[in-house]
């Protein structure tokens, strides 16, 4: 079925929203929702934009049968990706609805993230010029969204080899991490995989290890600040085996290696180096663009708070 702007909704759960373009990626990310919407027993909300993005110049004039053209290619993209929603979770498919947007994507997307539970993009859409690229909406939508987002890149991770790989989840001992700590474990336990979770408490460049005078009473006290960020959570989810990591390395690179062992990588928007308002930062945002499998941001309710005040 196909929701128009106008059309009143007829649910109220919050669904998982998933922005499709016809692009291989956004096809993974359309599995990869319907999975996790299977998982929490939510909807899967699929949209796709017929806006025209304009550049320089005047804006092209649409006639009524360029745009009946647009919507049938967008319905046509949508009928695609409610199948492969559906293959992904044959067993279980969750309720999915469609909608064919006007409006241009990122701020719909943005709009949307007020009620949804989740937000799901590709990693690149058709106007991505790169393999390596983080395309505009992606990029946007992790910046600006006001629930978590996940990116999917080239593998769903929805196959069987994948799926029996543990959840990574990095920590600092700050108040930032703990909502993503929160969702990691919810993951790790629907799942039925184990979760590591990682602390690389410093910024400075590995391969000094044992070397720094010291180390073995901050690994001590690192080790401490990572136990009082799991306290509590052996008790609420008693059925995930945790791995605990630790190491002097950068953030990103510590996680990008142990992201090859993952099936998904969940983090904060921003670690000890943020600041209230920070839209990400650079260890989010290094990841969101080098990983291979899915990585959920989640932001923390202050810096939603910051990003509000000073927008």
């Amino acid at each position: 079925m196909t929701e128009h702007p106008s059309t009143p909704r007829r649910y109220t759960d919050p669904p998982i929203v998933t922005a499709v373009d016809g692009s291989a990626v956004s096809y993974h990310a359309a599995a990869w929702a319907a999975a996790e919407a299977a998982l929490h027993g939510c909807r899967l909300h699929l949209v796709t934009s017929i806006a025209i993005t304009g550049g320089f110049g005047v804006a092209p004039v649409m006639t009524e049968e360029d745009m009946s053209w647009l919507r049938i290619n967008g319905e046509r993209i949508l009928v695609e990706a409610v199948r492969i929603g559906r293959a992904a979770v044959p067993e279980q498919t969750p309720v999915i609805t469609t909608e064919v947007t006007t409006d241009s994507i990122i701020p719909h997307l943005i709009d949307r993230s007020h009620q949804a539970w989740m937000i799901v993009v590709g990693s690149r859409g058709l106007g991505a010029i790169r393999r390596g690229l983080l395309g505009s909406v992606s990029s946007a939508v992790t910046r600006h969204a006001h629930c978590p987002v996940t990116v999917v890149h080239s593998i769903s991770a929805t196959d069987a080899v994948t799926a029996a790989k543990p959840v990574l989840v990095g920590v600092d001992g700050t108040d930032n991490s703990m909502p993503a700590l929160e969702l990691a474990f919810e993951e790790a336990s629907r799942r039925k995989v184990g979760l590591v979770v990682l602390h690389a408490w410093s910024d400075r460049s590995s391969g000094l290890g044992s070397a720094i005078v010291g180390w073995e009473a901050i690994r001590e006290s690192e080790d401490a600040v990572l136990a009082e960020s799991l306290a509590g959570f052996a008790e609420r989810y008693p059925d995930v085996k945790v791995h605990r990591a630790m190491v002097l390395d950068r953030p990103a690179r510590s996680l990008f290696d142990e992201s090859e062992n993952a099936q998904l990588v969940v983090a904060g928007s921003h670690g000890r180096g943020g600041f209230t308002g920070m839209l990400l930062g650079s260890t989010s945002a290094a990841l969101v663009q080098s990983v291979e499998c899915p990585i959920t941001i989640v932001r923390s309710e202050s810096a939603t708070a910051g990003k509000q005040e000073n927008s």
